[in-house]
């Protein structure tokens, strides 16, 4: 995640996520203060879809899961790269244009990650390849239920259903920042409404004049007890060496 601040140096958190680095520019907010109607919904979207990124950066970063410990580096460039090691594999993930497009590289092939692999655990964490596409940003229809702070931050409540057979969830809910646009938090609930998942910005830094993630929380939510049953931390360390 990286932040920019405004003018008056106050954080306003705007702009993309990926669920793991999205850019907060200040800007002025998004859509008038009491929205109504469907096209302030897309417009949200929209804005948390395409706002830029920020300047480009290579991060070192950690997946955390109990006592595993997996290092991995994010670069911000245009698009949002995650680099393994043991074995060698970079995601990239692309939000300009009308839909996400994810790939990975692995050894000197480079390919598409299709629809069939969206249930598939990254890195035996708790997340799945759909989350890393972040396809709900696209999904038709968004829905604004309310107003929500998390964090000392306003955000709207959003929900969004997905197309039928497109996806392992029912309904997404989002909170975005009414400031420009962040992401806060993110919940997938299966198709019986029950949740499954949630995404949720824990703290934040300051790398090179640029407020970024610190640490983020992913939790897999067991359907019938509605209890955690794994946690995976994302921790950014800080600036990658050169």
């Amino acid at each position: 995640m990286i932040f920019r601040t405004d003018r008056s140096r106050k954080l306003h958190p705007t702009g993309i996520l990926s669920l793991v680095v999205f850019s907060l520019v200040g800007f002025a907010p998004l859509v008038s203060a009491e929205p109504t109607v469907e096209s302030d919904a897309e417009a949200i979207l929209q804005a948390t879809r395409v706002n830029p990124l920020g300047n480009p950066i290579t991060l070192d970063a950690r997946l955390r899961n109990g006592s595993d410990s997996t290092p991995f580096q994010i670069r911000v460039d245009g698009t949002v790269t995650y680099s393994f090691d043991n074995p060698e594999q970079a995601i990239t993930l692309d939000l300009r244009g009308n839909d996400s497009k994810l790939t990975e590289r692995s050894g000197n092939k480079t390919n598409p990650i299709r629809a069939a692999r969206f249930d598939e655990a990254v890195r035996n964490t708790d997340i799945s390849f759909e989350d890393l596409a972040l396809k709900f940003l696209y999904w038709k229809n968004p829905k604004i239920l309310g107003e929500e702070t998390i964090r000392t931050r306003k955000t709207w409540k959003m929900e969004l259903q997905a197309p039928r057979g497109q996806s392992q969830y029912g309904v997404a809910r989002l909170w975005i920042d009414q400031a420009g646009g962040a992401l806060m938090r993110v919940e997938g609930f299966d198709d019986k409404g029950r949740l499954i998942r949630r995404f949720e910005v824990i703290s934040a830094q300051k790398i090179e004049d640029q407020w970024m993630l610190k640490q983020m929380r992913i939790e897999t939510i067991d359907p019938e007890t509605k209890k955690t049953k794994s946690r995976t931390y994302l921790e950014v360390l800080g600036k990658a060496d050169s």
